[in-house]
């Protein structure tokens, strides 16, 4: 049975990748600083006659992430798809965007997804073969986002994660990409306080070509996709997920 291991699985598009890969027959390892929903998607899993097991795991912590990879490890062997998705998404002007929110912003959206990656690719690498996926943004890829410059500037640099990612676990056989997301509607999406809010996700819809905003899902069956062998020749790079967005707004 492979074994696949994602941040920030409670909830949002981590949860229904989760159980997108619990369908798919993956020893899912759920991790979140969020217990009480990352144990309830776990047991969502379980309860559809899944394999699932749930780690707290604040990606910020070094510490932490490596001691989940390892426990992982010594129990199921290389660890076979990494997700790294676990983020957030402050609105905060450019006047008041003190050090310590920039920082914060990276620690968690950028350097969250090395810290886990660096931990599982030794053993990737010995068995010679695994797939690493990464959470970036339309936000990181073609657009900006007023009073998100932290947000956009971190989402940005996961594209070059997964370039320069790929080219050099590809020679061991692990496959790096990445997923650029548009709207979706998850929690994030939804806050009014940080992001568009309900009223401003469903105005989104009228200029998404395919006439609607993309679900969590939609998302997750592609980061499926991404670690399957049909994606086998695949890697560095990262699909935009939006509906037509990026394409169809002129």
């Amino acid at each position: 049975m492979k074994t696949v291991i994602i941040t920030g699985a409670g909830i949002g598009i981590g949860r229904a990748t989760a159980l997108a890969f619990g369908k798919a027959g993956y020893r899912v390892i759920l991790t979140d600083i969020l217990e009480d929903e990352g144990r309830a998607a776990t047991d969502a899993i379980l309860a559809e006659g899944g394999t699932a097991e749930f780690h707290a795991l604040d990606v910020t912590s070094t510490e932490q992430a490596n001691a989940v990879v390892a426990s992982v490890e010594a129990r199921f062997g290389a660890i076979d798809t990494v997700v790294c998705n676990a983020g957030i998404a402050h609105k905060v002007p450019l006047d008041v965007l003190t050090d310590e929110k920039w920082d914060h912003t990276f620690d968690i959206d950028l350097k969250g997804m090395i810290r886990v990656i660096r931990a599982a690719a030794p053993k990737m690498r010995e068995a010679g073969r695994g797939s690493v996926i990464c959470l970036s943004s339309i936000m990181g890829v073609a657009y900006g986002w007023d009073e998100h410059v932290h947000y956009s500037a971190a989402k940005s640099g996961v594209v070059g994660l997964v370039r320069g990612l790929a080219v050099e676990l590809a020679k061991s056989g692990i496959r790096v990409n990445g997923v650029a997301p548009g709207y979706i509607r998850t929690a994030q999406a939804l806050s009014e306080e940080h992001s568009l809010g309900p009223a401003g996700l469903e105005k989104a819809a009228e200029f998404i070509p395919m006439g609607r905003v993309g679900e969590a899902d939609d998302i997750a069956d592609v980061i499926v996709f991404l670690a399957s062998n049909a994606a086998r020749y695949l890697t560095g790079q990262v699909l935009t997920v939006d509906g037509g967005l990026l394409v169809g707004r002129y």
